[in-house]
């Protein structure tokens, strides 16, 4: 049954997201237009938010989100990504590029751990962050173990966007490549999200999930996947 959104719950959520998207802090008049909300309203929702703290204010009186978030998100955290932390963490000592653990959320693929890499020039994926599975090397390892059926439906809804003129937009080919990730037992991302950026990801298996080790493609080579495939799959299965 479908229920009737709350205003006012829905323009402080707004906000938040607002401020959670930008890469720096907002000044009033900016929150107000990145959310299409009165300057007068979105002042009484951020004030009351910032009292609860779940909005910061700085001295130039701009804002952004407050430390009650912090608090708030680790509470939300999935227990499979509290699990796989420090796995994440053994996957990056011996890649010493960026672990992931990643999940099937409806239609996409949602970020829900992650260890970053040690190297200044990293792949780095919010935790929280959705991507659509085609384009990814944890998504395709997902979608490689679900019936075609469920696939197909999914790629009917989302479609194939190219986003580099490596993103399989092709549906044979992508399903040729699923295939392929589920005979070998791990899917590759060469590309396809990032240009240069590769993702060697593996399964869990009997779970919508997989975990992944990405990183620039000068380092994440072919000679490495090998050793990186095999410290994946034991973390899978550990997981599982």
């Amino acid at each position: 049954m479908a229920t009737t959104p709350v205003q006012s719950v829905d323009r402080a959520l707004d906000l938040l997201e607002a401020l959670g998207e930008a890469e720096r802090s907002l000044s009033l008049a900016e929150v107000a237009g990145r959310t299409g909300l009165t300057s007068p309203t979105a002042h009484r929702l951020l004030r009351t938010m910032q009292a609860r703290g779940y909005v910061g204010q700085n001295a130039a009186r701009e804002y952004s989100p407050g430390p009650a978030l912090i608090a708030l998100g680790r509470k939300a955290t999935p227990p499979l990504a509290a699990l796989a932390q420090p796995l994440l963490v053994e996957l990056e000592e011996i890649s010493q590029e960026t672990a992931n653990l990643a999940v099937l959320d409806q239609d996409l693929i949602a970020y829900i751990a992650q260890v970053p890499s040690r190297h200044r020039m990293r792949m780095f994926t919010e935790v929280g962050r959705q991507v659509l599975p085609h384009a990814s090397g944890v998504g395709k390892a997902i979608l490689s173990t679900l019936p075609e059926a469920r696939v197909r439906a999914i790629i009917q809804r989302t479609g194939l966007p190219g986003y580099t003129p490596s993103t399989l937009t092709d549906e044979a080919a992508f399903f040729a490549e699923l295939r392929e990730s589920r005979r070998r037992g791990f899917a590759i991302d060469d590309g396809e999200q990032e240009v240069g950026v590769r993702c060697i990801a593996v399964a869990l298996p009997g779970l919508a999930a997989a975990v992944s080790i990405s990183g620039p493609a000068a380092r994440v080579t072919e000679a490495e996947s090998a050793r990186y495939v095999e410290a994946l799959q034991a973390a899978a299965m550990r997981l599982t």
